[in-house]
C-alpha cells in the first residue's frame, strides 16, 4: 500500500470531490483519479461511488477511512517525535572509548554535559580491543591510531605522547634500563588488544624507529590496571603521558629512556558513515573538541 495514495484518499473524502482534492494538492484531476484507482486496485474493492454530482463512501471505503485517519495520525506523530529528537538535546548517546581515554578524557565531559542537558542519557562502552561501531550502534568512538575502517568519518583530536615509566620502588629494587635493549631484562607490564599483545614497544633513536620485544608476568586488556600495577612497583609500563601526567609530576612514577621516547600516537574521534546526526551527538562531539583544546591535546 502506498501511503501517499492513502493520504490522497483522505483529501478526496474531506474535500468532497476529486477536483477539489486536486486543486488542494496541486495535482491534475487525471493524476488524482489514477491514484484513487490504484488504491482501489490494491484492495480489490470500490472505495468511492462516483457520480457526476457527488461522491459517497462504500462500506469498504468507510472502513478504510477510519483506519487511514488513525494510520496517518500515528505517522505524523512519529515523524514529529523523530524530528524533535533530532533537533533537541534529548535521547541516548552511545559512546565507545579505549579504557584510558574513556576514564581520563571522556568521563569528566560526560559529567558536565549531563548536568547541562538533563534530558540526555549516555551509554559508554570502555574497551581497549576493536569494536565495530556500526554493528554496535555507537554514535561516537574515541580511538588511538589511524582508523582501520576507511568508511568511518574521522576527526583528529590531537597526538598522544607515550612514555616508558616505572615507580621509584621498582627502580630502587631492580634498577632502571639505560638503553632500549635493557628493557628485555626487566619485567614489563603488557597490554592486550583482543588477540594481539602490545609487546613490541616502538621507540626512537635519533629519528630511527626501534621495535623492542618486551615480556613480563602481568598481561591485561585494561590500561587503568597497567597504571595501577606500575604505581605498585610491579614493573615497567608504556603509558600515554596525559594519562599519568599527575603521577609523573608528583613523583609517583618516573620517566625512563626519555631520549628514546616513542613517536606520538594520533587520537581520533570516529562517527558512523551516515552524515545525519542528532543535535545531542553534534553537541557532545563539540564538547569533546573543546575539552581537548583546553587540555592542549589539539
Amino acid at each position: 500500500m502506498n501511503l501517499n495514495h492513502l493520504s490522497l484518499f483522505l483529501h478526496i473524502v474531506e474535500k468532497g470531490s476529486l477536483a477539489a482534492a486536486a486543486r488542494e494538492l496541486g495535482l491534475s484531476s487525471t493524476t488524482v483519479s489514477d491514484r484513487l484507482s490504484a488504491l482501489e486496485n490494491h484492495y480489490g474493492v470500490t472505495l468511492l461511488n462516483r457520480t457526476t454530482r457527488a461522491l459517497s463512501l462504500t462500506e469498504e471505503g468507510r472502513t478504510l477511512l477510519e483506519g487511514a485517519r488513525q494510520v496517518i495520525a500515528e505517522i505524523e506523530s512519529l515523524d514529529s517525535r523523530v524530528r524533535f529528537g533530532a533537533q533537541t538535546l534529548s535521547g541516548v548517546i552511545r559512546i565507545s572509548a579505549a579504557m584510558d581515554l574513556g576514564q581520563s578524557l571522556i568521563e569528566p565531559i560526560i559529567n558536565d554535559f549531563l548536568s547541562e542537558n538533563p534530558q540526555v542519557s549516555i551509554e559508554m562502552f570502555l574497551a581497549d580491543n576493536y569494536i565495530n561501531i556500526v554493528d554496535e550502534g555507537i554514535d561516537i568512538a574515541i580511538r588511538f591510531g589511524n582508523p582501520a575502517d576507511s568508511s568511518l568519518r574521522a576527526r583528529k583530536l590531537g597526538d598522544s605522547q607515550r612514555i616508558i615509566c616505572a615507580s621509584p620502588d621498582y627502580i630502587s629494587q631492580y634498577g632502571q634500563p639505560l638503553t632500549p635493549n635493557e628493557l628485555k631484562q626487566h619485567n614489563c607490564l603488557v597490554m592486550r588488544f583482543g588477540r594481539q599483545l602490545d609487546n613490541p614497544w616502538h621507540l626512537q633513536d635519533n629519528g630511527k624507529e626501534l621495535a623492542i620485544h618486551v615480556d613480563g608476568n602481568r598481561i591485561v586488556n585494561d590500561g587503568r590496571l597497567v597504571r595501577d600495577w606500575c604505581l605498585a612497583g610491579y614493573g615497567i609500563a608504556l603509558k600515554s603521558l596525559w594519562d599519568i601526567e599527575h603521577d609523573i609530576k608528583s613523583g609517583a612514577l618516573v620517566q625512563l629512556l626519555e631520549a628514546y621516547s616513542p613517536p606520538p600516537k594520533e587520537i581520533h574521534m570516529l562517527f558512523p558513515p551516515s552524515r545525519a546526526q542528532p543535535l545531542r551527538v553534534r553537541k557532545f562531539a563539540q564538547k569533546i573538541v573543546a575539552s581537548c583544546k583546553e587540555k592542549s591535546i589539539i
